[in-house]
């Protein structure tokens, strides 16, 4: 972890000069709220600025290194990998204030925004043309876009219309150095220069400081069709999913629950799941009214096949609430109990799935933490989550012993550590088991060319920056 450097009070005094006295706070009271995100871990910055405009953002950037102070920029705080705790101390730039939406041109289907507007703000300004952006993380009504960015977020809908990286255009930012720059363009096609847009997204603020975004909007399908899918085991359930991703119907979310994940949603909140189910699929498709019933019937095709216990559609709003209970009590249930549960969103290729939970099983024997499944199977995305006491230091040493040996299985399945949470300070020691001494040494040369000082979120993403 990042030591603190010492703190020059001055900083603040040109801060409140550049910005306004009242869009900055130093009393520790008001700072510590700024202090952590959703990975539950707190550090206190000696500064947080609030950002209005690119320009705001840009005197901060060039301030703080005139003062040599880290500088940790915030959307909402939503992430889970401490990816927005102020560890080195510092200011923490928060531009929760840059939340406007600048342009929708329905025509080209873009959407112009700060990047501090949420998510769930994007869809309501995209909805009345009959639009919409495709990035739908659990936390879309308070997430920034900024950080759906920062992160490279998806969503159960990533499975046919791709993540964050997949559906932005062009950036404007403020590189660790203090220059403006901007990418990308505001057309689907577009090969000139460098791809700067898809480097800084998925950079976790630590090369520069997205503050506007040109999204890529997608057409709002007509309708959805829901089913839910319960096989005997997760191998059968894992070769349904490979079944389902091989023909030309792309599903539209393609959900998985291991069979402990299924037990506890049920004890949590009876759903008429069957007896004895190993593992469960929820499969949504969409379209409009003459493709839809095409896809429901490719997809559901696909899904019939060994191991198959149960295979049920909604006819209605009401039955698609009931399908998805199950998956939508896991939550609730887990925090029943398990104090703490670390998630990880682990990634594999969709058949190694079987592979994957059948190790998870295996550690969870050998060291004694409770470890239950589920994510977005359509394209191996899970989310392993570790249930522990923290009150109990024996669980939590072997947690974490435990958590080391879930990452070795990962990179042996030909996986990879993080699929749309990041890496922040969770992660950030076990990504050299990942990605090469080499290719980490390109990484951290483009860091020092776009921060020579280090400033921009000391600590995370990377190993050694």
């Amino acid at each position: 972890m990042s030591t603190r450097p010492a703190f020059d009070p001055a900083l603040v005094t040109r801060l409140r000069a550049a910005l306004a006295p009242e869009r900055v706070l130093d009393d520790p009271a008001e700072c510590i709220a700024y202090g952590y995100d959703n990975s539950k871990r707190v550090a206190l910055p000696q500064a947080v600025a609030f950002a209005q405009s690119h320009d705001d953002v840009a005197a901060v950037v060039q301030l703080c290194n005139e003062f040599a102070s880290p500088l940790v920029v915030r959307g909402r705080g939503t992430n889970t990998t401490g990816a927005t705790v102020p560890v080195a101390g510092g200011v923490v730039l928060s531009l929760e204030r840059m939340n406007r939406i600048l342009r929708v041109s329905p025509g080209d289907r873009l959407l112009e925004c700060e990047a501090g507007a949420l998510n769930g703000d994007v869809q309501q300004a995209a909805a009345p043309h009959g639009l919409f952006w495709a990035p739908d993380p659990t936390s879309l009504g308070y997430s920034t876009v900024g950080g759906n960015l920062g992160c490279c977020a998806g969503g159960p809908r990533a499975v046919k219309y791709g993540t964050a990286r997949d559906n932005v255009l062009g950036l404007r930012a403020v590189t660790g150095a203090g220059t403006s720059i901007k990418t990308g363009c505001t057309t689907t096609k577009g090969v000139v220069g460098y791809d700067l847009t898809r480097l800084l997204v998925g950079s976790e603020g630590t090369l520069a400081i997205i503050t506007e975004a040109t999204l890529k909007l997608l057409p709002k399908p007509q309708g959805t069709k829901t089913l839910r899918a319960c096989y005997a085991d997760v191998k059968s359930a894992a070769a349904a999913v490979a079944r389902v991703m091989n023909q030309p119907e792309t599903p539209s979310a393609l959900e998985f629950m291991d069979g402990d994940a299924v037990q506890l949603a049920e004890a949590y909140r009876p759903t008429g799941i069957p007896k004895g189910v190993g593992a469960l699929l929820l499969i949504e498709v969409d379209g409009n009214e003459e493709s839809i019933d095409i896809a429901l019937r490719a997809v559901t095709a696909a899904l019939q096949g060994a191991g198959l216990v149960e295979l049920r559609a909604a006819a209605n709003a009401d039955e698609v609430d009931a399908l998805w209970a199950c998956r939508k009590a896991l939550s609730p249930s887990l925090r029943r109990i398990a104090p703490k549960k670390v998630n990880e969103d682990v990634v594999v290729p969709v058949t190694r799935i079987p592979d994957l939970v059948e190790g998870l099983a295996a550690l969870s024997a050998k060291h004694g933490i409770r470890i239950v499944n589920f994510g977005h199977a359509g394209n191996g995305n899970m989310h392993t989550n570790l249930l522990v006491d923290p009150e109990d230091p024996a669980q939590m040493d072997a947690v974490h012993a435990c958590l080391a040996e879930v990452f070795r299985l990962v990179l042996d399945l030909e996986g990879t550590l993080s699929g749309e949470h990041g890496v922040g300070i969770e992660k950030r020691d076990y990504v050299g088991w990942e990605i090469a001494g080499d290719t980490l040494d390109v990484m951290r040369a483009l860091k020092h060319t776009l921060d020579p000082n280090a400033i921009l979120n000391p600590g995370k993403a990377l190993p050694g920056i």
